[in-house]
């Protein structure tokens, strides 16, 4: 019971349902009707029917394990921490790995485990080396487009960048303090796929709320089809968001600083968030439901490392757009 009362060791676990009711009522209850209302409202976006189909496969914080099992697909995508230490002979073992692997197109992040691509944490041993990446496509702060000759010649424009809020100490790579916005105007507002490390805050982050504030404005400014991402392991899943005023009331709503129980209860504000995320949540059920309207995207933590457990857990995700 008191460890129920007392919480998770690390933000990076997830608390248990009675702790977060006892000490997060609101956003408990917040966070499950928003959930309840993307169940209901049902996929956030749809390829035309006459549109051929990518498969994307989505895998991220692999830390040197190699999965046993990796679906087929058109592009397999990497979200970063392929290591544990991020010396070159771990992250060129693992690259080997991938490049073994028969997906006819592989795109890579880097994460904060990674600590080879950024020079402030690079090992003294790996300075002057590189990494043999092949066919890989590894993308730091850039771009690629990717054409699919079988589906009509398709092409989709995917952007990588591997920055995190600060979880650690000199060790860690691309690590900018909270308070820092790294992200307005980097990514090209052209971006079909976008991959990340981080979460975007308030989603698939746990309620520590660990992903970054200024990477959700960039997604609200840019809203890929796709964003995918890892670094918060017990985050895995997958997340519809639509752009519109539920989501935003949802998120002001989480964003809201801790306060007591009744003091929720009597203010104004927060009634009025509830109110606006409850009514336009309905509203998007209806246009979803009856008029067919799908005009979103989709959010997905990758992570295949099970929570703080140091072993793989989680499958890879698939998605066809």
């Amino acid at each position: 019971m008191a460890s129920l009362i007392k919480g998770p060791s690390t933000p990076f676990e997830p608390p248990s349902l009675f702790h977060l009711i006892l000490f997060h009522p609101l956003k408990t209850f917040v966070r499950f009707l928003y959930s309840l209302t993307l169940r209901l409202r049902g996929p956030a976006f749809q390829s035309p029917k006459s549109t051929p189909r990518v498969r994307l496969v989505c895998i991220s914080d692999t830390h040197t394990h190699k999965a046993a099992s990796i679906p087929s697909g058109d592009v397999l995508i990497h979200a970063g921490d392929l290591t544990n230490l991020g010396t070159v002979s771990e992250i060129q073992e693992h690259v080997d790995w991938l490049s073994s692997l028969p997906h006819p197109n592989k795109i890579v992040i880097s994460g904060n485990h990674d600590s080879f691509f950024d020079p402030r944490s690079r090992h003294e041993e790996d300075i002057g080396k590189s990494i043999q990446w092949g066919s890989i496509h590894y993308l730091q702060h850039s771009s690629v487009v990717l054409r699919f000759p079988p589906q009509g010649n398709r092409q989709l424009s995917f952007y990588g960048a591997p920055q995190i809020p600060q979880c650690g100490g000199k060790e860690f790579a691309f690590q900018y303090h909270r308070t820092d916005d790294a992200w307005s105007g980097t990514v090209p507002i052209e971006t079909d796929v976008l991959i990340t490390h981080s979460p975007p805050r308030h989603h698939l982050d746990l309620p520590a709320g660990l992903g970054c504030e200024f990477l959700l404005k960039e997604i609200w400014k840019v809203r890929p089809k796709v964003h995918i991402f890892g670094h918060v392991h017990a985050g895995y899943g997958r997340e519809y968001v639509f752009w519109d005023t539920c989501q935003e009331a949802f998120e002001r709503l989480c964003a809201r600083e801790g306060s007591m129980l009744l003091v929720d209860l009597i203010s104004v504000n927060v009634w009025a968030e509830m109110l606006r995320m409850i009514w336009y949540g309905l509203q998007g059920i209806v246009w979803s439901r009856v008029w067919g309207g799908h005009d979103g995207g989709v959010l997905i933590n990758a992570s295949l490392t099970l929570r703080s457990t140091g072993r793989i857990g989680n499958t890879p995700q698939v998605l066809d757009i």
